[in-house]
């Protein structure tokens, strides 16, 4: 399991490496770039399937702590897949925009054209709607943001939980130790006080017979 751990976080490392360098690619590059990008968080995603399994699988004192680690690498690729997608959507926008304009300065206009009143006021129509697509889309994408953040936020804080209660455990568990070895030599000391009892009264016994 911790091959496949170190593996799979080193393709999140990848993956938000190549987000970051996503800006800087050519146009005629962008959607090859993309493309990669996608599949390196589907076999992310893959292997996180798999990690999930294996998790499962480790013994009880490490189950806990392994799906901790497994949770945290689905967050990072959660969060990773959102940004791709915001970036996408972004680059759509743009590029029909970029479309509308280069349509709307190619067009010849005539003198009271009633056909290019028309054409004006639908590209305008359109031009609204689809600023205010967009505006929604990103309202999503930042919302999806926070709910990601909040969720890595509570991992944190179940992790300081579990830690807590991990460390109870452990003191209960040394002072039930102490406890069985606090009764045990109890037990002991009362067998030790009894056979020197009877030790005592034999000799006492013995010493009266033989004296008299």
């Amino acid at each position: 399991m911790d091959q496949l751990y170190h593996q799979t976080n080193k393709q999140i490392q990848e993956v938000n490496f190549n987000m970051g360098h996503l800006e800087k690619v050519d146009k005629e590059s962008v959607h090859v770039v993309e493309n990669e990008i996608q599949a390196s968080i589907d076999l992310i995603f893959s292997n996180l399937e798999r990690l999930e399994i294996l998790a499962g699988k480790e013994p009880p004192q490490k189950r806990q702590n392994a799906k901790l680690r497994v949770n945290q690498l689905k967050y990072d690729v959660q969060h990773l897949q959102a940004g791709l997608r915001n970036f996408q959507h972004r680059r759509y926008t743009r590029e029909q925009q970029e479309r509308e304009r280069e349509e709307l300065l190619a067009k010849t206009f005539t003198t009271n054209d009633a056909d290019t009143s028309i054409a004006i006021d639908e590209s305008l129509q359109f031009n609204t709607s689809l600023h205010n697509v967009h505006r929604g889309m990103d309202d999503m994408l930042n919302n999806g943001s926070n709910i990601l953040q909040g969720l890595r936020d509570q991992r944190m804080t179940l992790k300081g939980t579990q830690k807590k209660i991990l460390d109870i455990a452990n003191m209960l568990g040394l002072s039930n130790t102490v406890m069985r070895l606090i009764e045990k030599r109890g037990s002991q000391d009362k067998v030790i006080m009894i056979v020197g009892m009877v030790i005592t009264c034999v000799i006492m016994f013995l010493a009266v017979k033989y004296l008299t």
